[in-house]
């Protein structure tokens, strides 16, 4: 509405309207004309004001419905974009972790029950492995109770055997990785290094020994290399009484008592630490013998104190020590688990000393071979037995059980991994988390847990006999006193050949060559004086 005094006319637009053209009273337009405005446009501004306001009402009320509404459903898109990304980002942390079906076999200290629960190594392992890639798992034990190996009809048996079937995701146990095993399924990286050992009970590993058990504190290289050492000192004593002039004296029957097997003699008499007759009497033979009595008392002292020692730890030498040794002997009999990865592995082997074992177990398979681990330790701590078995599992029985020891031999290097089903994506995850358990200690941590030792020894806890490297400097001393005594009885035969060349105008050497003739021609150890032979 424009009152009085507006000079200027006002136009109203409103959306789907018609323009209103107002007029101030002092227009030219005429009077009648004027009128009939003035009275048409009397209600003309207040029903105008009117619509507006209403229409400004209702399109407002209509556009805040329409921006609410395109709020809500905006905001509902972003809600479900991050729901979508979160279930793309985290994987299972949007949905129930993946349950996975666990196949394993009771051995100590892999898996052993306690009451209805199980516990032991691998399952320690599993809970790990599920922690860090989340999962969640039910572990059931094999029905077979095998490991898993190919039966007569083609078909896998054991935990080998359920994952091929599917019966199982996963098998955590104590299962050797193979060739024949990974052509039908896959193995993660190793979590335990193994090998095949021989386990044995002492005192049946000991019966045989105690005879010769003197023989003990030195190694079979250690009594040869003192046998060729004692023949060689006596050797050399004999040639230098034979070499040296001093060793030749008056009556002019010249008679020399160093023959060979006096030189024997001697040589066993300092062994003994007794004096043996007759004595050297030139400087060479004096440095030959010096030189063996200190060698044969620091033999002497070196035997004892090894002696005393094996005698003290209670620890005999093993006469298995070997493979080849086991196979060689007859009062212990052998085998191993049946259908085991260490039956099939010499049965495969091509060394003559496995393909001899495998005849061996292969001829008596109902007698030596046995069904799993417990009745191994049995046999063998009841009976003349030989376990062969993976080291790692026969360390741990000999920390358990005092009265049984492991070869020292290991052959045949392999490893524990777990199995899953052929171009499973879980191999990939669980080697890449056993590898981070290895490199975080986790792995160490658990072997030490679980193969607790509960034989404590007295003393020192190993023995071995002592070998030549232990003792080269005391042969190294004898063989220079050896080669200086008979470097030392050349130089007294040298200085008469001279002197008696001087006298009896000859050649050192045509001298010389007689008196090596003469004195090495003599029949047990006598010859005549070169005077009475002019004579």
């Amino acid at each position: 509405y424009l009152g009085e005094g507006a000079s200027q006319p006002a136009r109203s637009t409103y959306p789907g309207s018609e323009s209103v053209l107002l007029r101030s009273p002092g227009s030219p337009a005429s009077l009648g004309q004027a009128k009939g405005i003035a009275q048409g446009s009397l209600w003309a501004p207040a029903a105008s004001a009117l619509m507006e306001e209403a229409f400004r009402v209702a399109w407002c009320g209509m556009m805040g419905l329409l921006l609410l509404g395109g709020s809500r459903l905006a905001g509902a898109i972003e809600t479900g974009n991050a729901v979508s990304k979160d279930g793309d980002e985290e994987g299972q942390g949007a949905t129930d972790p993946q349950t996975l079906t666990v196949t394993t076999i009771l051995q100590d200290p892999y898996a052993i029950t306690r009451g209805t629960e199980l516990e032991g190594y691998c399952l320690d392992l599993l809970d790990a492995l599920a922690k860090m890639l989340h999962f969640n798992y039910k572990v059931a034990l094999v029905k077979d109770g095998r490991y898993g190996a190919v039966s007569s009809g083609g078909n896998w048996t054991g935990m080998v055997g359920e994952i091929v079937r599917q019966e199982a995701d996963l098998a955590v146990a104590p299962l050797t990785v193979t060739s024949a095993r990974e052509e039908v399924i896959s193995f993660t990286v190793p979590f335990l290094a193994t090998g095949i050992g021989i386990l044995l009970r002492k005192d049946a590993a000991s019966q045989g020994a105690s005879l010769f058990g003197f023989l003990a504190p030195f190694s079979k290289e250690t009594w040869t290399g003192v046998m060729v050492a004692y023949l060689l000192t006596c050797l050399c004593l004999f040639l230098a009484a034979r070499l040296s002039p001093c060793e030749w004296k008056e009556p002019k029957s010249e008679e020399n008592h160093f023959t060979f097997l006096n030189s024997l003699w001697f040589g066993a008499g300092a062994l003994t630490l007794q004096g043996a007759a007759p004595h050297p009497k030139a400087l060479s033979g004096r440095i030959i013998a010096a030189v063996w009595w200190l060698f044969t008392i620091s033999l002497l002292a070196a035997y004892i104190a090894n002696f005393t020692a094996l005698l003290r730890s209670g620890d005999e030498p093993l006469p298995i020590q070997t493979f080849e040794d086991l196979v060689k002997q007859r009062a212990i009999e052998f085998g191993t688990v049946e259908s085991s990865s260490t039956f099939q592995f010499f049965k495969n082997s091509r060394n003559p000393i496995h393909q001899m074992i495998y005849e061996y177990m292969d001829k008596r398979r109902d007698h030596v071979l046995v069904k799993n681990y417990h009745e191994a330790v049995e046999r063998v701590l009841e009976s003349n037995y030989a376990f062969i078995g993976e080291s790692i599992s026969q360390d741990l029985l000999a920390a358990k059980h005092c009265n049984l020891i492991r070869a020292p031999e290991v052959v045949g290097a392999r490893g524990y991994g777990i199995a899953t089903a052929k171009g499973s994506p879980w191999a990939n995850k669980l080697s890449l988390a056993v590898l981070k358990l290895g490199e975080s200690g986790d792995l160490d941590y658990l072997r030490n847990k679980w193969w607790e030792t509960t034989c404590f020894h007295k003393g020192p806890d190993t023995w071995s006999p002592l070998k030549p490297q232990a003792m080269g400097g005391l042969f190294l001393v004898l063989a220079l006193g050896l080669a200086l005594g008979v470097m030392v009885a050349l130089g007294e035969l040298s200085n008469k050949s001279r002197h008696a060349a001087e006298r009896e105008k000859k050649s050192c050497c045509s001298v010389l060559s007689e008196e090596m003739s003469h004195r090495f021609r003599l029949k047990e150890g006598a010859r005549e004086n070169p005077e009475k032979v002019k004579s």
